[in-house]
């Protein structure tokens, strides 16, 4: 299987180097790197060899892609990434109406224009606030991908779901931007509260079956990235996961 798991799901063992074998063992092919493991790119690339992984995707902060793209450009260039994604915005950096959404579309258009001119492939990565209308009637997501038309998504669907939306509808809507999706999954309602209502893959609400299904029809390139936001147990998360995945890719 070619799996990748984001490392932000294990963000808090005490040293993620530990854990890559773990994951190589149970059958992930990569890892989708984030802030917390860029400190020392070298020593990470090494451990990532060693492991048998390779990081052919991480996240970058907004603000870092805009202010500091020679950092950007050599952190992902020593892990190996194809693909480099723009992963949140906070609550209060986030555009109001349209015209705003509009405007940091074209942000994001220029942020991938030097990023693709560096080698990379670039995209957004979502939450639940681009699948919640604006005022307008409008959503942002819809924006963005229009006002930007070479801008990739990374789609997180369980987040679509969370916004009251179908995953489905915009899997396939948008399925030739897609370069990854992240799989991940929504606990019957009430349960899993320690884990904020997140629940391992395949034990959920999410109709992974339908829904990959689809992926492999319309976007079969896209990676498929294992995350869960706040497991309580990450082993077990990563191993449950990666084997009901197995099952799922093989209905």
């Amino acid at each position: 299987m070619n799996v990748s798991f984001q490392l932000y799901s294990s963000r808090d063992i005490p040293k993620q180097i530990d854990f890559l074998s773990n994951l190589a063992a149970l059958g992930y092919s990569h890892v989708e790197g984030f802030g917390g493991v860029y400190a020392d790119p070298e020593g990470f690339a090494t451990a990532l060899e060693k492991s048998g992984l390779t990081m052919i995707s991480g996240h970058f902060s907004v603000q870092e892609l805009e202010q500091d793209m020679d950092y950007v450009v050599a952190t992902a260039t020593t892990l190996g990434m194809k693909m480099i994604f723009a992963p949140y915005l906070e609550e209060q950096d986030r555009p109001k109406n349209a015209d705003q959404w509009h405007k940091f579309a074209l942000r994001l258009a220029n942020i991938g224009k030097k990023i693709n001119a560096a080698g990379f492939k670039f995209g957004w990565h979502n939450h639940d606030f681009e699948f919640i209308a604006l005022d307008s009637g409008e959503f942002p997501i819809d924006i963005l991908l229009a006002s930007a038309p070479n801008l990739m998504w990374e789609a997180d669907l369980a987040w679509v779901a969370r916004a009251g939306q179908d995953p489905l509808h915009y899997l396939q809507k948008y399925a030739g931007r897609i370069l990854s999706v992240h799989i991940k999954d929504i606990a019957e309602q009430g349960q899993k509260l320690d884990e904020d209502g997140w629940a391992d893959v395949g034990t959920g609400t999410m109709n992974w079956a339908q829904l990959l299904r689809t992926q492999r029809q319309l976007a079969p390139a896209a990676l498929c990235i294992m995350e869960h936001d706040n497991p309580s147990d990450i082993e077990r998360f990563a191993r449950v996961s990666i084997n009901n995945l197995k099952e799922l890719l093989d209905a």
